[in-house]
């Protein structure tokens, strides 16, 4: 109990209660820019060994700054007792998600090459946060490593998410994490853990994105990637970004052996990161097998792929070369990676339909708690189903039937979520189309990238099929704050401008 409290009889008088989640905010703020200031020492290290002081110095400010503004908002709190409610999850994320876009652009804008402006190193920094790879940047294969690796290390970050590596370390400060955990995890059902306390189930999820990245870097380097591309490739490929070191992407290799490589790990990536923890617990991956969501997104990638596949093929395209190329850009696309083999989406000889499917398969994604963007399969599995039922109770009106997963019933409270989500997202896509228009984009150009930010896949269509600078201002804002609304699910910034939650 505070000194405040004790002097009026024990209560908390109400200026107190006001001033309270001001002061968490500000300190859990701080705690977190202090952990984002330790992630610029890699960028440090990297700019060191290959490219001098010169690139270095641009991290060490940017490093300076998030420190500095850490301890700024930690130290004169650090004593203060935190306590984290539901309302201050949302807050936090929403509030670090634009603080360390906003600081994370500062190593493009103080470098000298290259030279970015404001509002395009803002959109470069989202990118890579929210794992969505649309780039405004031309040049990489001249560019310093160290910002080609800083590219590669946000999509490492924002894959798991810094703020779930934050709930694993937060409670050594005494701070519970199960408000930030509910706000920054993907899916309708927040509230499943894979351990009894939120630490363990960070813990958990961090050692297996981290081990999925280590594996991802030895298969790359030991097929015959330098070591530096191979990292950089294990970091967009596990986080499903899009981020290459080089301008044509993976294609730049032109070796079929790096794209089936790329192919296994997109596929790893995009199942619920939950499954390998359990299929690891009982030492079996029929944990992974049996899982209905699981299923029905190999059974909808398979289908999308295999229409790619065909689609070449009858327009007089190899059969080796409709398999290999219709599979790796089917998966890459609608997983959301982005990553592209050489001439597509722009090239002449991709046929139309290709590409559009492609692009409306990235509105799926893959499963829940996994690195893809889109809507996610588990959603789309609960609509047909609940698509299902309703057909169902036109013949017998009068029958209870409930919608099942896994043999479970899924509760009203889920489904209403469901739809009010799916809801938002199609509503948002028009919003943000219909904006991007306005700004002077032609039809094709504004569906298609407003497509590629929102999923999170960042590979668009028409002007944008090769290359995001020719936004203009106005529409590069737009496509940023698309790329945040995609990767927060909507609901936490949604929240923010209800009366009702800040009461």
């Amino acid at each position: 109990m505070s000194d405040q409290a004790a002097k009026l009889g024990g209560k908390a008088s109400p200026l107190a209660y006001r001033r309270a989640p001001f002061k968490t905010w500000l300190y859990m703020v701080g705690v977190l820019l202090i952990l984002f200031s330790a992630t610029l020492l890699p960028p440090i290290a990297v700019a060191w060994y290959y490219d001098g002081y010169a690139v270095m110095l641009p991290f060490a400010q940017t490093l300076g700054a998030s420190l500095g503004l850490g301890l700024i908002c930690w130290l004169p709190l650090r004593r203060f007792k935190v306590d984290l409610r539901n309302r201050d999850g949302f807050i936090l994320v929403v509030a670090f998600w634009v603080l360390s876009s906003l600081l994370g652009a500062l190593p493009f804008i103080l470098s000298d090459q290259p030279q970015v402006r404001f509002v395009d190193a803002v959109f470069e920094t989202v990118s890579g946060l929210t794992t969505t790879g649309a780039s405004v940047l031309i040049g990489l294969d001249h560019l310093p490593r160290a910002i080609l690796y800083y590219r590669a290390q946000l999509h490492f970050l924002g894959g798991i998410g810094i703020v779930v590596l934050a709930v694993a370390l937060l409670p050594m400060l005494g701070i519970g994490g199960m408000q930030l955990y509910r706000a920054s995890t993907p899916g309708p059902m927040k509230d499943e853990k894979l351990t009894p306390r939120i630490t363990e189930t960070a813990k958990n999820l961090w050692f297996i994105y981290v081990g999925l990245n280590i594996a991802c870097f030895l298969a790359y380097w030991l097929a015959g990637m330098s070591p530096f591309d191979a990292i950089c490739y294990s970091f967009t490929t596990i986080a499903l970004g899009g981020f290459a070191p080089h301008d044509a992407s993976i294609g730049y290799f032109q070796n079929p052996l790096f794209e089936w490589i790329t192919i296994f790990f997109m596929l790893v990536a995009m199942v619920n990161f939950a499954l390998y923890f359990l299929a690891w617990r009982v030492r079996s991956l029929s944990a992974v097998f049996l899982d209905a969501e699981f299923r029905f997104c190999m059974q909808v990638v398979a289908g999308i792929v295999a229409l790619a596949c065909l689609h070449l093929y009858l327009n007089e395209t190899s059969w080796w070369d409709s398999i290999h190329l219709g599979t790796f850009q089917g998966i890459s696309i609608i997983t959301g990676t982005g990553l592209v083999t050489a001439g597509y989406p722009a090239h002449e000889s991709w046929p139309a339909f290709v590409p559009l499917l492609l692009l409306l398969g990235s509105f799926f994604g893959g499963c829940v708690g996994s690195t893809c963007g889109g809507i996610k399969a588990i959603r789309f599995l609960l609509l047909y189903k609940q698509s299902v039922r309703e057909t169902r109770l036109l013949v017998r009106p009068t029958a209870q039937i409930s919608v099942k997963l896994n043999d479970h019933p899924v509760p009203d409270r889920v489904m209403q979520a469901v739809w009010g989500f799916y809801y938002l997202y199609i509503f948002s896509y028009c919003a943000f189309s219909l904006a991007l228009a306005a700004t002077g984009v032609d039809l094709v150009t504004a569906f298609g990238t407003t497509a590629a930010c929102l999923n999170n896949m960042g590979v668009g269509l028409g002007d944008t099929a090769s290359g995001f600078s020719t936004l203009n201002d106005t529409a590069t804002w737009l496509m940023s704050l698309a790329m945040l609304v995609g990767r927060l699910e909507i609901f936490p910034l949604l929240l923010l401008f209800l009366p009702d939650f800040w009461r």
